[in-house]
């Protein structure tokens, strides 16, 4: 497999690359950071609930979609970013997701550790410190024949700014997220009371990914992968792209007499769920969108998830039905979220 480890790329190409390196059939590692601090959203996430856009323009900040799951965030040259791809029929590599994810979280667990903090592993897509605090999120995803797993070494972070671009019902609310990030998440800079050498960090990364992968092979991004990439930043920047799952039914609208719209949320285990709901005569479940910041495998799944309940029965069972049959249907994999989680969002909400 091969290595390509950059320093920091300009805009969002950093978070651009694992996708235009997964079309043309790369596997491997790459190690990059941003120059420029961006937004990004997870695959299945409704850009308008997740992230204040109006600041992210006002500040100049890109917003950006990826193509793996997880939740909104804010990323900048203090994130060392590990990107691993492989083709899904490499043997190296689990085929149960919940199996990678714990396979290739050990390789930053223990690059935290060797710097002197101890890391692991939290279900379903977290690295915590002994302390319990959150040092990294990872996501997963599938485009084409590959597989991606992302993730990211906190050397430190900008609080503040984070806490700005989530969108949040009010400046009350924006503080008390700013506190709980504060108390919650931490960075080598927290633990350590400086950040060690960005090159020896990269150097644990590597050794560490080598004992899952075998000798990486430096190599280049060459001039098709610089191609592809810029191919893509066309689709990845556009509003098409970005507002994929803001849903189609318009918030507190009255459409006609006996059409109900209803909104759910529920935290699952692997992460929240949202639901945008039109409801005909409080029987009959006529159109529906999901969104959230779980992770699910093929992606394509939470779009067949939704054309399979059009159209239901309202209740618990037919829905929970329903969406069981699209899970064994498509072979749909979600860490931490199960069927009933969604059937759970669609019946209690509001």
């Amino acid at each position: 497999m091969n290595l390509i480890a950059l320093d920091k790329l300009p805009g969002q190409d950093s978070m651009l690359i694992f996708h235009a390196l997964a079309r043309i059939g790369y596997e491997g590692l790459i190690i990059v950071s941003p120059s420029v601090p961006l937004a990004s959203i997870g695959y299945f996430q409704d850009a308008e609930k997740e992230i204040d856009l109006h600041y992210c323009t006002n500040a100049g900040i890109s917003v950006m979609r990826r193509e793996v799951g997880g939740g909104a965030t804010y990323l900048d040259g203090n994130q060392i970013f590990y990107q691993m791809i492989w083709n899904r029929n490499n043997p190296k590599f689990p085929t149960n997701i919940k199996k990678i994810f714990e396979l290739l979280s050990q390789p930053a667990c223990e690059t935290y550790e060797a710097f002197g903090i101890k890391a692991r592993f939290r279900e379903e897509n977290d690295i915590i410190t002994d302390k319990g605090k959150k040092i990294a999120g990872e996501g997963g995803g599938d485009i084409g024949n590959s597989m991606v797993f992302v993730g990211g070494i906190l050397l430190d972070f900008d609080y503040t700014t984070m806490s700005k671009v989530l969108k949040v019902p009010d400046e009350k609310f924006r503080d008390k997220i700013h506190k709980t990030m504060e108390e919650n998440l931490t960075t080598m800079k927290r633990e350590l009371g400086e950040i060690p050498s960005r090159t020896e960090i990269k150097r644990v990364l590597v050794e560490r990914f080598e004992k899952i992968t075998g000798r990486l092979e430096p190599t280049i991004l060459d001039s098709a992968a610089q191609r592809k990439l810029r191919e893509l930043e066309q689709l990845f920047m556009s509003n098409t792209f970005l507002f994929k799952k803001t849903p189609r039914i318009p918030d507190g609208v009255k459409i006609k007499e006996g059409i109900d719209i209803l909104y759910g949320l529920y935290k699952s285990r692997g992460g929240l769920i949202r639901t945008a709901e039109e409801i005909e005569n409080k029987t009959l479940l006529k159109d529906i969108v999901v969104s959230g910041d779980f992770n699910l495998f093929p992606k394509q799944g939470l779009q067949e998830v939704e054309k399979t309940l059009k159209n239901k029965d309202f209740d618990r069972e037919s829905i929970k039905h329903a969406i069981e049959h699209a899970y064994e249907k498509y072979a749909i994999e979600s860490p931490g979220v199960k069927p009933e989680d969604i059937a759970k969002t669609i019946i209690e909400a509001k």
